[in-house]
């Protein structure tokens, strides 16, 4: 199977393909594809890299990904091996190239606007989780109904922008086999010291080769990058483990200096981490 791009294996003549992604099924590698990807999380928790946001999800959070917008979930199973996500899949055109021109769906625009960089959706959650996990139990008709209802709640909901303008490319196959392994790489090491040869190696360049080739695939650096990945793994612990002190968590976070993880943690998440704990 290639990495990217990623071929959703749905039946000819379906516009609408739903798909369920539950432990050990769920799918880790980078990639991209021609759908556009509407994701609730039902169960278990971890983090994501969509475009070039790096980011944590939990239950009942919501994703919409356009177009060829590379992505993967990587699920944690230290807060439980019982993941489960529902994807429901579809084109634009799939119901005809002016089906969403027709001016009832005047209002429909916005998500498929926001979907071309990835967004979060923030409005009527449990909701939208509920008609998404049933979603699969109905008939093709009701599936239709179900999903112009869904469409028309996030069109007119708060959405989270993820992705940057910037960072929209496709990769070929090659470059997405590569970008797939520095992610992977980085997502399950994190906690470690991880120096450029290291990363560097695993692209198969040389450090100054691969910090150039990395900032122009994902509009930050991969010391930038490292740094997202690790203080959302202390985000996660802040709020899960109370037990831990805020030193442990630096250091079971990857950081090595507590001065340096207080530092880059309050420059992403604009309070302290005893602030942050406190807050939620």
């Amino acid at each position: 199977m290639k990495v990217l791009p990623f071929k959703i294996p749905k039946p000819e003549n379906v516009t609408l393909y739903i798909q369920n992604y539950e432990g050990e099924s769920f799918y880790e590698k980078l990639h991209q594809h021609k759908e556009i990807q509407i994701s609730v999380i039902i169960k278990g928790e971890g983090s994501y890299i969509i475009g070039d946001c790096v980011g944590e999800f939990k239950p009942n959070d919501i994703f919409v990904i356009g177009e060829d917008l590379p992505h993967v979930f990587k699920r944690d199973i230290a807060y439980g091996k019982d993941t489960k996500m529902i994807t429901l899949f579809f084109s634009k055109n799939a119901f005809g190239n002016t089906f969403f021109s027709l001016p009832e769906f005047e209002h429909f625009h916005s998500f498929f606007d926001n979907a071309v960089l990835g967004f979060e959706v923030l409005s009527n959650k449990k909701k939208l989780a509920q008609i998404l996990s049933e979603i699969n139990t109905l008939s093709k008709y009701e599936q239709f109904i179900s999903f112009i209802e869904i469409l028309n709640s996030i069109s007119r909901g708060e959405k989270h922008t993820l992705s940057s303008l910037i960072n929209l490319k496709k990769y070929g196959d090659a470059e997405g086999k590569r970008m797939s392994d520095i992610f992977q790489y980085t997502m399950n090491n994190y906690h470690t010291e991880i120096s450029l040869h290291q990363v560097a190696n695993i692209a198969n360049m040389t450090p100054n080769a691969f910090c150039r080739y990395f900032k122009q695939r994902t509009n930050k650096t991969f010391v930038n990058f490292l740094i997202d990945i690790r203080i959302g793994s202390a985000c996660k612990l802040l709020t899960k483990n109370n037990d831990l002190n805020i030193t442990e968590i630096s250091y079971k976070s990857g950081f090595n200096n507590l001065a340096n993880f207080n530092r880059k943690f309050k420059a992403i998440k604009g309070v302290t981490p005893s602030e942050y704990r406190k807050k939620h």
